[in-house]
């Protein structure tokens, strides 16, 4: 039985270097660990607590072990960093690492963590503040627009919450048009600790015109180009122009940019018959047509009436521009009647 016992010791022996050789053969260390065994290092997430898991940072720990919590989350809706070295340490600290594993960083030197959020933005609580004045005081602000002291907040809030922002209270000076409240998101602990304290000044508005896209000087304006936006009232703003019908077709004076509202002076009617052009005299009545060459003595668009000199008799005639480089002189008691200086 002796010798039976030491035979199997060194077969097993000798199992060693056959293994050793083998792995050298296919160039895999013969103690090398297997891949599925090595932890991963994300390089980025997002979460939805306040508390960073483990298993969200690392890729590869068991259902447990990635429940363990391992930092605290961003404040809601911001962006922070971990350095990859603390990661390690602290999963060494919680024992996830033995001594058959390891941490793969994949040249990882931070980690990027984003705390998930819902913004609730001014225009949210423009639209809180009107439900509460009609709610509370029988106010219709539909017709007006919240100006902001000092510019509209935007407030975090967690992310599942579908609820609007309501007014925990509200004042309204109705002479001044001031107001004055807090606000929160039901079921917001954000917004419960924290309300929303704004404050700012009703202004009535107004429908303007305003350009889609940059206009060049001289760019015909069609529909496309226009959109109508209602815009706090500007005191002493003259001149708006709240229709497209008021803009299309005509034509820039100046150079018109996107968003900007568009003024009667911006624009003109596209001009046919230009200043000093040799134009075509009409005169038509009870089937008589006369027709002659004229000066035009100052440009004018369709249906305007210019001035236009008979270079023959140098009497300058009053028209009326019915078409590209001509003019029709309507005749004595209808329309617009020929003028003789």
């Amino acid at each position: 039985m002796i010798r039976s016992l030491l035979a199997i010791a060194a077969f097993g022996a000798a199992m060693v270097p056959l293994a050793a050789q083998e792995a050298a053969r296919q160039d895999v260390p013969a103690q090398a660990v297997p891949a599925d065994t090595a932890l991963r290092l994300k390089p980025d997430l997002t979460v939805n607590r306040d508390i960073v898991s483990f298993g969200e940072l690392i890729a590869g720990l068991s259902p447990h072990e990635a429940s363990l919590p391992a930092f605290r989350a961003p404040a809601l809706g911001e962006t922070g960093t971990i350095q990859a070295e603390r990661v390690r340490e602290a999963a060494q600290r919680n024992g996830l690492l033995r001594d058959e594993q390891r941490l793969d960083m994949r040249g990882i030197a931070q980690v990027v963590v984003t705390r998930a959020a819902r913004r609730v933005t001014g225009q949210d609580i423009e639209a809180a503040v009107k439900t509460a004045l009609q709610e509370r005081f029988g106010f219709d602000a539909r017709g007006y627009a919240f100006v902001f002291d000092g510019g509209a907040p935007v407030v975090a809030v967690e992310p599942e919450l579908t609820a609007e922002p309501v007014a925990i209270d509200l004042t309204h000076d109705i002479r001044t048009g001031r107001v004055l409240g807090r606000f929160g998101v039901p079921g917001s602990a954000a917004t419960r600790l924290k309300p929303v304290r704004v404050s700012g000044q009703l202004v009535e508005t107004v429908d303007v015109l305003v350009p889609l896209r940059t206009i060049a000087r001289g760019e015909t304006l069609v529909a496309g180009d226009l959109g109508v936006e209602r815009r706090p009232r500007e005191p002493g703003a003259k001149d708006l122009i709240g229709e497209a019908r008021g803009a299309v077709g005509k034509v820039a004076k100046r150079s018109l940019l996107a968003g900007v509202p568009l003024r009667g002076a911006d624009v003109q009617r596209e001009e046919i018959v230009g200043r000093g052009q040799i134009v075509t005299l009409v005169y038509e009545h009870r089937g008589l047509l006369i027709s002659m060459r004229g000066r035009a003595n100052e440009a004018g668009a369709m249906g305007d009436v210019i001035a236009v000199t008979n270079p023959e008799s140098k009497r300058v005639l009053h028209a009326t521009v019915s078409g590209p480089g001509r003019v029709n002189v309507s005749p004595p008691g209808g329309g617009h009647v020929a003028v003789v200086r």
